[in-house]
């Protein structure tokens, strides 16, 4: 059984039905020790990082344990920024910190000078970065974004894509994975990608 965490700030339907789409079985915790049924973790998300806040100190905890014992872990968007120490759109509000680095607001100027509208919003091309990749993300496909703030590339990245500037479109540390776009709204390279996760691909 999936859990698909809900703390109010993402599209959970959307999700739901593309995970169920891809043959998984899901529920929604209604508290953090729900997790401990859990097969997987799906942690989803839109809008800005302050709603993470909800996301208090027992939830923190419950997943942290969870990852810690290799549990699968998905962070989509805001859900994936989350995995991070914290983000300059929220300062006070802190991540989980399991990967270093802030996540910062994407410029609004091309290094060529000229303007880039933010949000960067609409599908956009990934280009994994080394062997260690997200299952189920094809080197060059595109997938749907919408989003103001981003990831640094580090050591944990699996894949960039470029926005003005290069950011970290999706995040692999051993069972631990993100991804900044939309799987659920990216057609069927985001259910390829869903799928791989359900399927249990590491």
């Amino acid at each position: 059984m999936i859990a698909l965490v809900d703390y109010g700030a993402g599209n959970l339907a959307s999700v739901r039905k593309a995970l169920r789409a891809c043959g998984a079985d899901v529920f929604e915790p209604a508290g953090p020790a729900d997790l401990d049924c859990a097969s997987a973790i799906v942690l989803p998300g839109v809008g800005h990082f302050a709603a993470t806040a909800s996301l208090d100190e027992r939830w923190r905890a419950a997943i942290r344990q969870r990852l810690e014992g290799g549990i699968p872990f998905l962070g989509i968007c805001l859900g994936m920024q989350w995995l991070f120490e914290g983000s300059d759109e929220a300062t006070a509000v802190p991540g989980l910190g399991w990967l270093p680095g802030r996540i910062t607001r994407l410029p609004d100027r091309a290094p060529g000078g000229g303007r880039l509208k933010v949000p960067h919003a609409g599908w956009n091309a990934v280009r994994a970065t080394g062997p260690s990749g997200v299952p189920g993300l094809k080197d060059g496909a595109y997938f749907y974004f919408t989003h103001a703030y981003a990831a640094p590339v580090t050591d944990a990245t699996a894949a960039t894509t470029v926005y003005g500037v290069p950011f970290a479109s999706a995040v692999r540390r051993g069972h631990v994975r993100g991804v900044q776009f939309h799987p659920e709204k990216s057609g069927a390279e985001g259910l390829a990608l869903l799928g791989a996760f359900v399927g249990g691909g590491r």
